[in-house]
């Protein structure tokens, strides 16, 4: 994954955008017929994860090496053709609307990108193995969403990914923004496309008994402002990611995420209340508890509490 930041880069040369796509996504090789080759890229990235705006005014040719990443495109204008994947039975073309994976992460692919407007968000692998909560590697089995629901849900993800936390100046230091949007990208794609994610039904009900819901919930609330996972948590409670799901659901009538966001809003609370006149805001106090929108802490915060954040902050609650 490339450095996080901001990255613009606007050319007419073809050699120079073949160098910008190769250190960016994996080698490749460019060729276009065409004498002007403008290019503007736009990217933002995390460690994980990261996102690209491309606007191509001209036809182009590529042939890339294997990305180690899964990689998904969604196309605004223009079209993309004759798109061949290592291992496919025949060619594939794309148009504006299509939201698809470009090739497994361990497959070359090659092309004709045909004066295209598209975004380029990619995440590694193990993310998706992380937030799935399997023992084995998560795999995409088709390239195509499995619904145009599935296919929205994943756009919006992206976007809200891309726009609201990738491109904020001040990411680096709320790092649990970044790695709870990058968990909601990757429980998006889980749902949008077919996996090999296992549903680890097995022994699943007699998993999820109160014992376990105890030391998952013990573990929530000792570590709030980490990153944690599904594959974490159910460790830390000794059953499947699956049967800590249904604890929460059988006993508490919630989910292990929306408990850990309230144990985050009480911190959030505590630290509004404690906070001197002048030392810090709402704003500021919802991005380190993971919210990028203060208009969504607000309402969380009021459904939790019955009052304001800012009545909290002023001494008035």
């Amino acid at each position: 994954m490339s450095a996080p930041g901001r990255v613009v880069f606007d050319s007419d040369d073809l050699e120079r955008t073949e160098a910008f796509l190769s250190s960016s996504y994996a080698p490749m090789r460019i060729g276009s017929g065409s004498r002007d080759a403008g290019a503007h890229i736009t990217r933002v990235a995390s460690d994980t994860v990261s996102a690209d705006k491309l606007d191509l005014h001209f036809d182009m040719s590529y042939d890339v090496d294997p990305l180690g990443r899964i990689c998904l495109c969604d196309i605004e204008a223009g079209t993309i053709e004759d798109h061949q994947v290592d291992g496919w039975a025949e060619p594939a073309d794309f148009a504006p609307g299509d939201l698809f994976s470009f090739a497994p992460p361990d497959r070359p692919y090659s092309g004709r990108i045909c004066r295209a407007r598209y975004t380029i968000t990619m995440l590694d692998p193990d993310l998706l193995t992380r937030v799935a909560g399997t023992q084995q590697p998560v795999r995409l089995l088709d390239h195509k969403p499995i619904s145009p629901a599935g296919a929205q849900h994943l756009r919006a993800a992206t976007t809200y990914l891309r726009d609201q936390v990738l491109a904020a100046p001040d990411i680096a230091e709320h790092p649990l923004l970044a790695s709870t949007a990058s968990q909601h990208l990757a429980a998006a794609v889980l749902a949008a496309f077919p996996t090999t994610a296992l549903d680890e039904r097995a022994g699943t009900d007699l998993d999820a008994h109160p014992q376990a819901l105890r030391r998952a919930i013990a573990y929530l609330e000792a570590n709030p402002d980490r990153d944690l996972t599904a594959t974490e948590l159910a460790q830390a409670a000794g059953v499947s990611a699956r049967a800590v799901q249904l604890a929460f659901r059988r006993h508490l009538d919630t989910t292990p995420m929306a408990y850990l966001r309230r144990v985050r809003l009480d911190h959030a609370r505590a630290e509004l209340r404690a906070a001197a006149p002048g030392s810090t805001t709402v704003t500021q106090v919802a991005a380190r508890w993971g919210y990028t929108r203060p208009s969504a802490f607000t309402a969380h915060y009021r459904a939790a509490y019955g009052e304001l954040p800012s009545q909290a902050l002023q001494g008035d609650a």
